[in-house]
């Protein structure tokens, strides 16, 4: 089987399509679509067809993916189906082979280790983050002097949750979270 795919429409997949011909694939598979995008319908179809001891075969590496976690996914997920990948550009991957399927190996360990440097490189820029008091996330909309605005607008009751939402330039839902509702009934003597 062989599968092409090109990012946009006026690129030209032919060179694809004329060298995984040359290779004899017996039916091939051609997207328009963009390496990150989920939606790949002949990607779909073409992963429906393989069965255990097909061989897919690709132009170049990158046309399966984008990153190299997302290629190491992909190709374990069809190795555990039996099916082997054989790049014609990048002669490193052809998990056919012994050779193929060591270098194939070495790819998944760096794509491990690159994973977990980026971890690493996140849990220690929030560490420095926090350490410099910064909590990470979205201000809130609602500073002091709105949560007290609105608070005296509700205590006063002349305005409706809606009006009081809109005078602060929030949703009511946010008016609630940020404001005491039990307060006028709590300061009424029993």
């Amino acid at each position: 089987m062989g599968y092409a795919r090109v990012s946009t429409a006026d690129q030209d997949p032919q060179l694809q399509l004329d060298a995984l011909a040359a290779e004899g694939c017996l039916k091939i598979y051609t997207d328009v679509a963009t390496g990150t995008k989920a939606d790949r319908p002949q990607w779909q179809a073409c992963l429906d067809d393989l069965r255990p001891d097909d061989t897919l075969i690709i132009w170049k590496i990158d046309r399966l993916g984008r990153n190299l976690r997302n290629l190491v996914d992909i190709i374990a997920a069809l190795q555990a189906r039996g099916v082997g990948v054989r790049s014609l550009t990048n002669g490193i991957v052809d998990t056919t082979t012994a050779h193929g399927a060591l270098v194939f190996g070495m790819f998944a360990l760096m794509a491990e280790y690159e994973a977990a440097l980026i971890r690493e490189r996140t849990q220690a820029g929030l560490a420095a983050a926090r350490a410099r008091g910064r909590t990470g996330g979205r201000k809130p909309k609602m500073t002091s002097s709105l949560i007290n605005k609105a608070q005296r607008m509700y205590d006063s009751r002349q305005f409706t949750m809606a009006e009081i939402a809109t005078s602060c330039g929030v949703t009511p839902m946010t008016i609630y979270r940020n404001i005491r509702t039990d307060r006028a009934t709590a300061s009424e003597p029993s």
